[in-house]
């Protein structure tokens, strides 16, 4: 009991300490903004469009059209990995959009799939980290949500560019119905989520923004940003010596499991934030 205490009093003082900004986020207070606005827009136009959407278009059409965009998306893919030298990866996004498109209705259907070849979903924001631009700041993009500075950059080089859809629409009101099908058909894939995040995040944008960058992260291979690299070990303290002198009995086999602790604090070592 004598040694749980300051246990307990550290933690209440870690808990009453304000919590600074993250290093991540430089631009918290433009991010926060964005986000409400698109929020905003989500409830009051986006959802409800969502909602009629997924009741009258039955599931398998609904499907068929994510399939669609996906097959648009490979096409991206495939010359996103020849960008970051995978060939492999390269050939697996080439024959999805072979196969998908030549006996897929045009990506309506995904057999690549069905056949064992994955869709990599590479985006120029990945090209961009293999180049070795590794940690970028969070930013909310107005309408498109979260997103880094270097996947930013990615997106708006990667729509600016020609690509696959350019050969579907031609003209500004056709784009216009092009993407809005894209984000309602995607949308309506999520509407489950709203209940989750509201039930989950007490600070709506603060749990998006973690999640966001810990996918990142771990999509691209690379140390987690939200971990702080001065977290509490609380093996250490509950191993430190009690007034006598002497450890807890189950101090060597708490050391025992942590014997890899310093490879483990090597490899979640947050990557340092860009100037």
């Amino acid at each position: 009991m004598r040694r749980i205490l300051p246990l307990v009093a550290i933690l209440l003082l870690a808990g009453c300490a304000s919590n600074p900004a993250a290093p991540y986020d430089p631009y918290e207070p433009y991010n926060r903004t964005v986000f409400k606005v698109n929020d905003t827009a989500d409830q009051w136009v986006l959802q409800p469009l969502a909602k009629g959407y997924q009741k009258v278009v039955p599931s398998p059409v609904r499907t068929g059209v994510g399939n669609f965009f996906d097959n648009l998306k490979d096409v991206y893919s495939f010359a996103f990995n020849l960008l970051r030298a995978e060939p492999e990866k390269a050939a697996n996004d080439f024959m999805r959009v072979a196969i998908n498109t030549g006996f897929g209705l045009f990506g309506l259907i995904d057999i690549a799939d069905q056949a064992g070849l994955k869709n990599n979903k590479t985006t120029l924001g990945d090209t961009l980290a293999t180049w070795g631009w590794n940690s970028s700041n969070y930013f909310v993009l107005p309408f498109f949500g979260p997103s880094t500075v270097r996947d930013s950059t990615g997106l708006a080089a990667s729509l600016a560019g020609p690509g696959p859809e350019r050969l579907i629409y031609h003209n500004g009101n056709e784009a216009i119905a092009f993407y809005t099908l894209y984000g309602v058909n995607t949308r309506a894939k999520y509407l489950g989520v709203d209940n989750l995040l509201d039930t989950a995040a007490v600070d709506r944008y603060s749990y998006t923004r973690d999640v966001y960058m810990q996918l990142r992260a771990k999509q691209l291979g690379q140390p987690d940003p939200t971990q702080p690299a001065d977290s509490l070990n609380l093996d250490e303290l509950m191993d430190s010596p009690g007034p006598g002198g002497k450890s807890d009995s189950s101090a060597p086999a708490a050391r025992s499991r942590d014997s890899s602790a310093p490879a483990a604090a090597q490899a979640d070592k947050p990557a340092s934030t860009p100037q």
